[in-house]
């Protein structure tokens, strides 16, 4: 387990690694000057050749990111372009929005595929069966952004036990008008990305279905759906446990669309900002920290799949 660890853990820091360059690289390929920006548009350009100089945008390409590289590296993701302000510092304060956004996500979409994956492939060949399969393909289909104004719609203007935008300027000093605030952008992620993964849960449950030892449970006396919930569930739980890190992707990707929409202070909102306004060390570092999140969930995941797949003990050992 230790070897397997270790060995992940190299690639873990070789993709961020390769992450970091590919991110830093291609918004130097964008149009745009941030020195021209701040200087305005009657500066002349020994103005803008001083800001320049400033900002360190006079170096070598190569030069900039090991900078970048090296500060990262001692805990210093920079500073804004514009503002002067620690991205570090900002990051962490986003950060109290987006990562309760991403769990909260996260989990409704667990509450929503395990349990509707595996009563679709018990009821397979059913209505019911059917229904949910069907349900799951048009939910699935639905862009965030769609299913964010429906919810708004029905949850916060028609009944109004929700709130429609923002978050509280207190934070989590108030937990309970946080946790409200955050609730409609959380189901809109999850409902979504649930009806995703609960095809998936749904075919994996049906292979599961079909394998010698849940054959075996049924021939010894229980019912095909009691050796399937007894016997079969637990080894789709590995299954839901590798498609659930891939599944974070995707929650990263719906929480930038959620956070404008609901008018959320998370990372995507600062992220979406940043980007139009060319401050590209906070934005290089947004990326890298959305990354670098995405690829430390692969790794627990990789882990915890290992730990309890016994199968890949073997193969390790």
């Amino acid at each position: 387990m230790l070897r397997y660890a270790l060995t992940r853990g190299v690639l873990l820091i070789a993709g961020l690694l390769v992450s970091s360059v590919i991110i830093f690289f291609t918004l130097r390929v964008f149009p745009g000057d941030v020195a021209q920006l701040i200087a305005g548009t009657q500066a002349s350009p020994e103005q803008v050749e001083a800001i320049r100089q400033s900002l360190g945008l006079d170096k070598p390409l190569l030069a900039q990111y090991t900078d970048w590289i090296g500060g990262i590296l001692h805990g210093d993701l920079g500073t804004s372009q514009l503002s002067g302000a620690s991205v570090g510092t900002e990051l962490a304060e986003k950060a109290r929005v987006t990562w309760p956004l991403a769990l909260m996500s996260m989990t409704i979409a667990m509450l929503i595929a395990a349990p509707f994956g595996v009563l679709s492939a018990m009821l397979r060949g059913r209505a019911g069966g059917t229904a949910l399969s069907v349900a799951a393909q048009a939910v699935a289909a639905i862009p965030v952004i769609w299913a964010g104004m429906m919810l708004v719609v029905v949850f916060a203007h028609w009944l109004g036990w929700l709130p429609a935008q923002g978050f509280p300027r207190t934070g989590w000093s108030t937990p309970a008008k946080a946790f409200e605030s955050l609730l409609l952008p959380a189901m809109t992620i999850g409902i979504v990305e649930g009806a995703m993964l609960m095809r998936f849960v749904r075919s994996a449950t049906l292979q599961a279905a079909g394998q010698d030892f849940v054959r075996t449970a049924a021939a010894k006396g229980l019912t095909r759906r009691q050796a399937l919930i007894r016997h079969g569930i637990p080894a789709v739980g590995l299954s839901i446990v590798t498609v659930l890190g891939v599944q974070v992707a995707g929650i990263i990707v719906g929480s930038v669309v959620v956070e404008q929409l609901f008018t959320l202070p998370g990372i995507g909102r600062m992220l979406v900002a940043d980007v139009g306004t060319r401050d590209l060390v906070k934005v290089q570092s947004e990326l890298l920290v959305l990354t670098g999140f995405v690829l430390v969930i692969g790794f627990l995941v990789d882990l915890v799949h290992h730990a309890i797949d016994p199968r890949q003990r073997e193969e390790a050992g």
